[in-house]
């Protein structure tokens, strides 16, 4: 069984910066992809960067740019940096890491969210 714990959303103006950060814990022999992923009121959930276990990323144009993901693989913890934060970033934020338990299986788990706010 995996854990995923998020922290770092919250309430910010237009223009500040948020870093979430999100830990994984449990039976994991290995960890491939680790990423954020985002869902608005309304709309459909949607990418918005990922990283590999080599350290090659991948981000959505909409945030390319402000936002970056980096990892400690030590501390099995992926992290969002935001700035240049706008009101359309505003939505809940889910960590997805995709690793290979002790049994040599892959799987796919998401945390639980965390609100980020982006007041105009």
């Amino acid at each position: 069984q995996v854990l995923l714990t998020e922290s770092g959303g919250g309430l910010v103006q237009a223009g500040g910066s948020l870093r979430l950060s999100c830990a994984a814990s449990g039976s994991i022999f290995t960890i491939n992809t680790m990423g954020w992923y985002r869902q608005a009121p309304g709309k459909q959930r949607e990418l918005v960067a990922t990283i590999s276990s080599d350290g090659s990323t991948n981000s959505a144009d909409s945030v390319r740019g402000r936002f970056t993901i980096s990892r400690d693989n030590g501390k099995k913890t992926v992290y969002l940096q935001m700035n240049s934060l706008k009101p359309e970033d505003t939505a809940v934020y889910y960590c997805n890491v995709k690793f290979v338990g002790y049994q040599l299986r892959t799987y796919d788990s998401w945390g639980q969210g965390t609100q980020v706010t982006v007041s105009s």
